[in-house]
């Protein structure tokens, strides 16, 4: 990638991005990509000016996707503990409106949710089209704690004869098939692993054990889960290597920089959401004439009973007084002392156009 400046080109962005998706896991290798790596950003500063103008360009892509009302946008972000979640949809998201934005969080499944398939929890919740939603951890937990921690298995009332030494296998065929069905009625899907190294993740636990306002962020378990460390890494690179498609691509985001991990992943949904080449809807003949119709009403022209759109009313100060109230080079010419020349003699009465106009606006009413 180039060197930092302030005309880093929109071409070293997408390579940016292109070198931690990954669209098929055959060759993919968790290892292969450093929690510390900054994409050869040295400037926190930097990252973070090139940050805010990717949230600006989503603010406009989002408004086109809500209006046009064709794609949905599903963003997913799995990650370990104290690897950013929370913070990177906060700020790559900021400048969305929340209308056209859901958030789930996904956590224990509830009694209801045992009573269902794995997927029905996080499908219920699927964006609406024209919406992006956000799932902060999803379905993939059922390939990830579940495995790490098979008792969890027991609790799913899963028939005993289907709970076979395939079910991961089983479970990855399903989601990708999900996905596939998904992309194929115009859903978008990025995947986001927040990358965080195991030396990141102690630092961030004992910052939040030195702040009393993060201590409600804590819990004994997490200090537990890390030494399973070994097995969640084993377990998000088999998760990734099974699922990750073109049309359901995974983001490998090195987390142990924020800066950089929320530049990433701003750029990666700018890149995305570009290519679904968004426009605002064009409305047809028919529309166009509703709209001129109502400017008319606003603006008090006549509108005839065909519907059209005739000359305003001229209800605003004579356009040749000055600023001064005093008569323009135009209305001079109708004489001194405000006598009316040969042409306006022969014009109709004030009261006489006035009484028209009003005519007109009476016959309008139908078709306003």
């Amino acid at each position: 990638m180039a060197k930092d400046s302030k005309t880093t080109r929109a071409a070293d962005i997408e390579r940016l991005v292109r070198r931690y998706r990954i669209t098929s896991g055959r060759k993919f290798r968790l290892r292969d990509i450093d929690p510390g790596e900054t994409g050869g950003l040295r400037s926190k500063e930097h990252a973070e000016t090139l940050t805010r103008q990717g949230v600006e360009a989503l603010a406009s892509l989002q408004e086109r996707l809500y209006a046009q009302d064709q794609w949905g946008v599903l963003l997913i972000f799995q990650a370990m503990d104290a690897a950013g979640k929370d913070g990177a949809i906060k700020h790559v998201m900021s400048g969305i409106n929340p209308q056209g934005c859901q958030v789930y969080s996904f956590k224990a499944p509830s009694s209801e949710e045992l009573d269902h398939d794995f997927m029905w929890r996080t499908t219920k919740n699927l964006p609406e089209r024209g919406r992006i939603g956000i799932f902060n951890r999803s379905y993939y937990e059922e390939v990830l704690i579940v495995r790490v921690h098979p008792r969890i298995l027991e609790a799913q009332k899963m028939p005993a004869a289907l709970v076979t030494g395939e079910i991961w296998q089983e479970r990855f065929e399903d989601i990708a098939a999900f996905e596939r069905y998904l992309a194929r009625q115009g859903f978008l899907i990025l995947k986001f692993f927040l990358h965080v190294s195991k030396a990141e993740q102690k630092a961030r636990f004992l910052a939040r054990l030195d702040e009393p306002s993060k201590h409600w962020k804590f819990s004994e378990s997490d200090v537990k889960e890390r030494e399973h460390w070994k097995s969640y890494m084993a377990a998000y690179e088999d998760a990734i290597r099974h699922t990750a498609a073109p049309h359901a691509p995974w983001f490998v985001v090195p987390a142990d920089h924020k800066w950089f991990a929320r530049l990433l992943i701003a750029a990666a949904i700018r890149h995305a959401l570009d290519a679904l080449d968004l426009r605002f809807p064009i409305v047809g003949a028919a529309r166009t004439a509703e709209l001129a119709r109502a400017r008319a009403q606003l603006v008090g022209a006549p509108v005839d009973e065909s519907g059209t759109v005739g000359q305003a009313l001229d209800t605003a100060p004579d356009s040749g007084d000055d600023r001064h109230g005093r008569r323009g080079k135009k209305a001079r010419k109708a004489g001194k002392g405000g006598r009316r020349g040969k042409k306006n003699r022969k014009a109709p009465r004030a009261h006489e156009g006035a009484a028209r106009d009003a005519d007109a606006i009476d016959r309008s009413g139908a078709a306003g």
